[in-house]
């Protein structure tokens, strides 16, 4: 009798201890943090040599003038916005008024407009062997004038502007952008080429 009372004081002892354990084995595991587990989830970031070259075709679908412009990407969303620009300021004459009777020193006052090529890329990312890229492009640049046409003309301004998110493969030169030419029957197009960097 006494042995059972012993045994039976014994369990009741340990009886909380057993609920204790039950309840810390009940609870859920600490969650990963989200910003180790997002770190653990990103691709490793890759770098590409981007090369553009911008056609102008003529007729007979031959390049007669190119431009080609070269910049390097990452894959890392964390990286900026690439932007290449270059082109030049072309002044336009907004007004002119004479300062004196005789009209011997003109008062003109210019507009600056900006005649080149813009071209920006963001959010690259890999897709298998292709490489997406979120693009856009703008080439501007002066309309041929008429040997007809008085000499203060203004400028005519003649502009292509694209963008889209493009998918080129890797290593091989694409077409991404392609127009029209206004004052003829040729084409423009922008050619881009994506070579990984090591």
């Amino acid at each position: 009798m006494q042995k059972t009372s012993a045994i039976c004081s014994v369990l009741l002892l340990l009886l909380p201890l057993g609920n204790a354990a039950a309840q810390d084995a009940a609870k859920p595991q600490e969650a990963v943090k989200p910003t180790e587990a997002s770190k653990a989830q990103e691709p490793p970031a890759h770098y590409y040599h981007l090369d553009f070259l911008l056609q102008e075709l003529g007729v007979d679908g031959k390049p007669v003038n190119s431009r080609s412009y070269t910049t390097i990407l990452s894959t890392d969303p964390r990286d900026p916005y690439m932007s290449i620009r270059t082109g030049s300021r072309v002044p336009v004459v907004t007004s002119a008024k004479q300062t004196d009777p005789a009209g011997e020193r003109p008062e003109t006052q210019y507009q600056y407009l900006n005649v080149g090529v813009t071209i920006g890329a963001r959010g690259a990312r890999e897709i298998g062997t292709q490489l997406a890229i979120h693009l856009n492009a703008d080439e501007s640049s002066l309309a041929p004038v008429s040997p007809a046409a008085p000499a203060a003309v203004d400028p005519v301004i003649r502009q292509n502007s694209w963008e889209a998110i493009v998918l080129i493969p890797i290593g091989k030169p694409t077409i991404v952008f392609s127009s029209d030419t206004l004052e003829s029957k040729g084409r423009t197009q922008l050619v881009v080429t994506a070579i990984p960097l090591q």
